[in-house]
């Protein structure tokens, strides 16, 4: 199965699994499942590092990378997406992390009770 994974959960993965409930553990390690990573959360992640709202002090493409993670670029084909989708969520990241999950039909793992509220299968 293919899995795309939100941003928190990227960090827990390769910082603190044991934020990670077992099944989801299992799911990320299951050699079956091909985990994503998107571009969308490398943006996140550089954006609130360039502001001073987290410490980024490692390569993160490097450390998906290492942790077996495949990488998932946007594409202007999900960006078209954005327009038509409900604001359930104002996090543009987040967003485009939903229209992400749709459009490659994957469901998405998370832990943001907002994502649920959109037509993306979760995990």
């Amino acid at each position: 199965m293919k899995i795309l994974i939100d941003t928190h959960i990227f960090l827990w993965a390769i910082g603190d699994p044991r934020r990670l409930s077992d099944e989801r553990l299992s799911a990320l390690e299951t050699r079956a499942n091909r985990i994503f990573v998107s571009a969308i959360t490398f943006s996140e992640l550089m954006i609130k590092a360039s502001i001073g709202k987290m410490n980024i002090d490692f390569d993160p493409v490097q450390a998906a990378l290492d942790s077996g993670f495949e990488l998932l670029d946007f594409s202007s084909q999900e960006a078209l997406l954005l327009k038509g989708l409900p604001f359930h969520h104002r996090d543009p990241f987040d967003r485009m992390l939903v229209v992400q999950s749709m459009f490659n039909k994957m469901p998405i793992m998370t832990d943001d009770s907002q994502i649920k509220l959109y037509d993306c299968r979760l995990t």
